[in-house]
């Protein structure tokens, strides 16, 4: 299967960025579709965003939409989550996930291969 790293993540003060990154070593992403979850303390696991490796298609979630930005790099197998204008209510444990397939979904059981998660913490 292939593996996802992620790294990034912290603490920052609301209106602050970051940058998650989620890496793919053994194969590459040329034809999955990676996506972004996050889960708050007793929240439900909720979708953020999505990209297509191949065809580079875009979904995001309203909530974070105008805000946070998935992209890929070709040349490091990675995929990024710029997150922009943070706000506290996007504190959460943030997760890349992976399916072979172009098509994304929503629905998190629907991911085969998953990272280890990074926090990410806005404070007010």
């Amino acid at each position: 299967q292939v593996p996802l790293v992620q790294s990034g993540g912290g603490l920052v003060q609301a209106g602050d960025s970051l940058r998650l990154s989620c890496a793919a070593s053994g194969r590459t992403f040329s034809s999955y579709a990676i996506a972004w979850f996050r889960q708050a303390p007793g929240k439900e696991r909720e979708f953020v965003a999505a990209v297509s490796w191949s065809g580079g298609s875009t979904w995001y979630a309203d909530s974070v939409k105008g805000r946070f930005t998935s992209s890929r790099d070709n040349a490091k197998n990675t995929v990024h989550l710029q997150m922009n204008s943070l706000k506290p209510e996007d504190t959460a444990v943030y997760y890349c996930a992976a399916r072979l397939t172009t098509y994304y979904s929503e629905d998190y059981s629907d991911y085969e291969y998953w990272g280890q998660g990074t926090q990410v913490t806005v404070s007010s």
